[in-house]
């Protein structure tokens, strides 16, 4: 029987206990990697060199916690008007994920490090535009202020945790990519549609913390 998500056990005391400590290694990570190709099976084309990228998975500690997320700017030319998770390419001056991950939320939504309490790492995620994404979850205190980037991001808005960690939540759509049909989950949400790189994410995060 399904347990209803108000019925889970704290999420903090989850998140303590089943995220890991530090980020995965990238040597590990490819070895076996979760992503955008696993829902079917695609082969991948060893070797595999991807570029590193962070994203934060900010879980703002209400009294019903919720994720917030970012929606991308119409005018970019990669994935516009996308729903993501802040974040993006690691640079060589970042000194960790966790800086790499912060530095992206001050500048796409502005979101002062003061704000965030990281709380561990997920799986590394490989897309198919050949990032291996590390998601450091944190949580967020709820009085935090926002400044956004408009070039990059046209708006951010929060998700109850409730409806994002239901599995019923999790639907398996697909469409066409490179002459194959692909399956992806969505998580459609107020008019929101939630998928791709952030939904796999969010399914990560669910089967890490809620799963046996």
């Amino acid at each position: 029987m399904r347990v209803a998500p108000r019925d889970k056990p704290d999420f903090l005391a989850l998140a303590s206990e089943r995220l890991r400590h530090e980020p995965p290694h990238v040597e590990d990570a490819l070895a076996n990697p979760r992503g955008d190709h696993s829902l079917d099976n695609v082969p991948l084309a060893y070797p595999l060199e991807p570029k590193p990228a962070a994203v934060l998975v900010p879980v703002v500690m209400r009294e019903e916690p919720a994720l917030l997320l970012t929606e991308r700017s119409a005018h970019l030319r990669q994935h516009s008007g996308q729903i993501a998770f802040p974040g993006g390419r690691v640079d060589p001056s970042d000194e960790s994920i966790l800086a790499a991950a912060c530095r992206e939320a001050e500048e796409e939504i502005g979101l002062d490090s003061r704000f965030i309490s990281p709380l561990g790492y997920l799986d590394a995620y490989l897309s198919t535009t050949n990032y291996l994404v590390i998601p450091v979850v944190a949580r967020v205190s709820p009085s935090y202020t926002l400044n956004l980037n408009h070039n990059e991001v046209a708006d951010a808005f929060e998700v109850p945790l409730s409806f994002l960690m239901d599995p019923a939540r999790h639907e398996l759509h697909s469409r066409e990519w490179k002459g194959r049909l692909r399956r992806y989950y969505a998580m459609p949400y107020e008019g929101r549609y939630i998928w791709g790189v952030t939904a796999g994410i969010i399914r990560n995060l669910y089967e890490r913390l809620y799963t046996p």
